[in-house]
C-alpha cells in the first residue's frame, strides 16, 4: 500500500526536508516508527538513522520486529540499553510515585535520541504521531509540525518529574546520565528540531501496519493484546500492559478505549461497535507477565495491589460488596475491575 500525502501536506513535508538530508527516527521496530523511517529513506531519499531505547524486557515478537527493521527494512540503527539494576529501581519508583511503571522507558525514549542527535550532528528528529493529538491530551502543538524540547519534555512527557529529579528518591546522579537530555545550549547550538510525521501524513495506524509488514518484515502478535482487541501495537515490551492498566485505574480509560477511539475517527469502526469492544476488553488485568512484573520490581502481590488501589480516585471508582466498579462508562453501566 502506497501512502499518499495531500498536495498541501506534501509541500509542507518537502519544505521540512529542504536542506536537511540527514534524519533521525526514534524507532522500536514497531509498525509506526518502521513505517516513518522506511518512507523517509526509500520514498524521499533521506539519510536516516534509527535510534532505539530498549524496552524493559523484550518480547520475542518485539525483538524479531526490531531485527527485521534493520535486516529486512534496511535501516541503520543505534540501540541504547540502560543499566538493568538502575532501570528496575526507576520502574518501581515510577510505579509508586507516578502510577506509571513505564516512565523510565519514556525518559529514554525522548532524551536518548537527543543525545545521539547532538553527538552525530543530526539536525532533525522525526517522530511518528503526535500522541497528544492522536490519542487525546494537551493541544498546545496540535496545529504545528514540531515541538519545543525545552518546554514540552517535562510537562507533556515526564509528568513534571524529569529524570534528574529522581535523585530526590535515592537514585545516584551518575546513574541517571543515560536518561538525561543534553545541555540546552548544545541542542540550540546544533539547531536541533523535533517534528511529527503525522503533521504531514494522515495518521492511520492500520495502514502503517500494512506498510511495515510489506517493507520492513513487521509481524503482529498471534493473539490480541491484553486490555484490547488489537494485535499490532505496543507489542515489544513485556511490561507494556501495566502502563495501560494503570491508565485505566487512574483515569477510567484503558487500552481498548484508546484503540477504538482512533478507529472510530478513521471510519474503521462505528461507535456502537467501539462501545462493545470497550465493554469487553477495557481494564482487563495484564496477567501474562504479572509474575514477571513482580519479580522485575522486587515486590509482592499484596504490595502491588496496595499501590494499584492507591491510584483509584473516588470520582472514578466505587466499591460495592468488596468489588471495585467504575462510576461511569461509555456503555452507561458500571464496570468491574
Amino acid at each position: 500500500m502506497e501512502p499518499l500525502l495531500s498536495k498541501g501536506s506534501a509541500h509542507c513535508l518537502y519544505s521540512c526536508l529542504k536542506n536537511r538530508n540527514h534524519f533521525m527516527v526514534p524507532a522500536s521496530g514497531g509498525k509506526d516508527s518502521a513505517f516513518v523511517a522506511h518512507m523517509l529513506k526509500y520514498k524521499y531519499g533521506m539519510k536516516v538513522l534509527t535510534v532505539t531505547w530498549a524496552p524493559h524486557l523484550y518480547t520475542d515478537i518485539g525483538w524479531r520486529n526490531f531485527q527485521n527493521m534493520v535486516h529486512v527494512g534496511g535501516l541503520d540503527n543505534v540501540l541504547g540499553t540502560p543499566n538493568g539494576i538502575v532501570h528496575r529501581k526507576l520502574t518501581k519508583l515510577s510505579f509508586e510515585i507516578l502510577g506509571d511503571p513505564f516512565q523510565p522507558f519514556i525518559f529514554g525514549q525522548h532524551n536518548f535520541p537527543l543525545q545521539i542527535a547532538v553527538q552525530h550532528k543530526i539536525p532533525l528528529i522525526m517522530y511518528g504521531e503526535n500522541g497528544e493529538v492522536e490519542y487525546g491530551g494537551d493541544m498546545t502543538n496540535a496545529y504545528r509540525p514540531d515541538r519545543n524540547y525545552s518546554s514540552d519534555q517535562k510537562t507533556h512527557y515526564f509528568s513534571n518529574l524529569p529524570p534528574e529529579d529522581m535523585v530526590h528518591y535515592g537514585v545516584d546522579q551518575n546513574d541517571l546520565v543515560p536518561y538525561l537530555a543534553p545541555p540546552l545550549e548544545e541542542m540550540d547550538k546544533a539547531n536541533l528540531k523535533i517534528h511529527f510525521f503525522s503533521y504531514y501524513h494522515k495518521w492511520i495506524p492500520q495502514e502503517n501496519y500494512y506498510y511495515a509488514a510489506e517493507h520492513t518484515g513487521f509481524s503482529a502478535r498471534s493473539e490480541r493484546n491484553e486490555g484490547t482487541y488489537s494485535k499490532y501495537a505496543s507489542i515489544d515490551d513485556q511490561l507494556d500492559g501495566f502502563h495501560y492498566y494503570l491508565s485505566f485505574i487512574k483515569f477510567g480509560i484503558g487500552r481498548a478505549t484508546s484503540d477504538t477511539a482512533h478507529e472510530i475517527r478513521d471510519g474503521h469502526l462505528t461507535r456502537e461497535e467501539g462501545v462493545q469492544l470497550v465493554k469487553r476488553f477495557d481494564g482487563e488485568f495484564p496477567k501474562q507477565y504479572y509474575k514477571t512484573f513482580l519479580e522485575y520490581c522486587g515486590i509482592s502481590e499484596e504490595y502491588f495491589h496496595e499501590v494499584i488501589d492507591s491510584w483509584r480516585s473516588p470520582h472514578i471508582w466505587g466499591k460495592e460488596n468488596g468489588v471495585w466498579r467504575l462510576n461511569h462508562t461509555v456503555a452507561g453501566d458500571g464496570m468491574c475491575d
